[in-house]
């Protein structure tokens, strides 16, 4: 039983409000302040750097693990930071707006 069932059986006559329905639901802690997408060169090579998250690592290491999916490419987590190989700024900037995040392009 989910929580929205337990809600319904604990306040039988509520009903939902359209804002609710609105925001993306997702299994991650949302936070305020944007996360800082970046792009560095590292002896040569692209990278992608996301970092700001103010939530717990293992949400930023389940986001990791979703974006590397994504986008069929290599990365890791470290020192608080997503590091994605390649110059994939917007697609990742886009993914995160879609589930919901706020995202600042810092640099070029």
């Amino acid at each position: 039983m989910d929580l929205s069932n337990q809600l319904k059986n604990l306040f039988p006559e509520h009903v939902p409000s359209e804002n609710e329905s609105d925001v993306p639901q997702s299994d991650i802690w949302m936070q305020d302040a944007p996360i800082i997408c970046k792009y560095e060169k590292r002896k040569g090579k692209p990278i992608t750097i996301l970092e700001g998250y103010t939530g717990a690592d293992t949400d930023f290491k389940k986001l990791t693990k979703e974006l590397k999916t994504k986008l069929s490419v290599g990365g890791t987590f470290k020192d608080e930071r997503i590091i994605i190989q390649g110059d994939y700024r917007d697609k990742i900037m886009q993914i995160l707006q879609d589930k919901g995040f706020k995202v600042k392009r810092v640099g070029g």
